[in-house]
């Protein structure tokens, strides 16, 4: 163990599962190129490649295998330890309020678990916001931190951990004329009205809402404007009524697939939906703070890499 960086075997904790450069260098708010910096210093200290590079893939070599399924459980042990000493110094506990849009999924689950076992003084609300209204609740105070879509551009929010990368999916009637294709190009949203989030002069950001409905397609073709709602709820029942069609995670849309009067068509062309946590910058809680190294640390074993 003589002068290995825990931050070096984050890096190949992190490549190993996204087995792309770039990528890991965003999962670790750093360049790619100290991506490959921090794993050449760790081949260096074992005196072997863990990982195959070439100009078309990344993979790991068989002792790279070995030393990630020996690795993990060693670094999950020793988070967890450095956790709860800093939970005690802290004194975490009470409740933690989190704010989320449309519906816990399985990925913000499974966080929300090793966070409880690692602080069990520290209960969880959860706290479902408007799909129009993704930063009012933590400007109010409302809620300690919230999971919401991408993009956040707030100057006097945190954004934190980035996960639960998805496809998009386009939410319809079982009457339109899309429901029984397998998937639909970007630009074929040209055919249909897209469902909008909130009012023009709404609590979302104008950015944020055209992001969760674009008004043109990647190559620029204008979208028609659909009617605009509150909630996700409100969305999907508009949709099921065929007046409009509503775009949503791959996710959402799993777990919304009961309704017999929808169907949900993947979207090619279009960017991946990504959920981030956000916080108060000028009042972060401790639990939160907590929280978002949950995540992170979730992501890095790889528990919450829906991508």
């Amino acid at each position: 163990m003589r002068g290995i960086e825990i931050r070096e075997l984050e890096a190949f904790l992190v490549l190993a599962q996204e087995l792309h450069f770039g990528r890991a260098g965003e999962r670790m708010y750093v360049s790619q190129s100290r991506v490959s910096q921090l794993l050449r210093s760790l081949e260096s200290r074992i005196g072997a490649p863990l990982v195959e590079r070439t100009s078309r893939r990344v993979r790991l070599t068989p002792l790279g295998e070995s030393f990630l399924s020996e690795l993990r459980p060693a670094y999950e042990a020793l988070r967890e330890t450095v956790d709860a000493a800093r939970a005690t110094a802290r004194g975490i506990g009470g409740p933690l309020r989190i704010g989320f849009q449309g519906t816990v999924d399985d990925c913000l689950a499974r966080a929300i678990s090793v966070f409880e076992r690692r602080y069990p003084d520290c209960a969880i609300e959860l706290v479902e916001i408007p799909l129009s209204d993704p930063f009012g609740a933590l400007r109010r105070q409302e809620v300690d931190c919230a999971v919401v879509l991408l993009p956040v551009r707030e100057e006097d929010l945190v954004l934190g951990p980035v996960f639960s990368r998805q496809p998009q999916t386009l939410a319809v009637s079982t009457r339109h004329p899309f429901a029984a294709r397998e998937s639909v190009a970007a630009e074929e949203l040209t055919d249909c009205r897209l469902i909008g989030v909130g009012g023009a002069s709404g609590p979302a950001p104008e950015y944020w809402r055209h992001a969760q409905a674009p008004g043109r397609t990647p190559g620029g073709r204008p979208v028609p404007t659909g009617p605009l709602v509150n909630t996700l709820q409100e969305g999907l029942s508009l949709a099921a009524a065929d007046h409009g069609a509503m775009l949503l995670c791959r996710a959402t849309a799993n777990y919304h697939d009961r309704r017999g009067s929808l169907a949900f068509v993947p979207v090619e062309g279009l960017p991946d939906s990504e959920l981030g946590l956000v916080w108060h910058r000028r009042n972060p809680s401790p639990p939160a703070r907590a929280f978002a190294q949950a995540v992170e640390e979730t992501l890095v074993d790889g528990s919450l890499a829906a991508r």
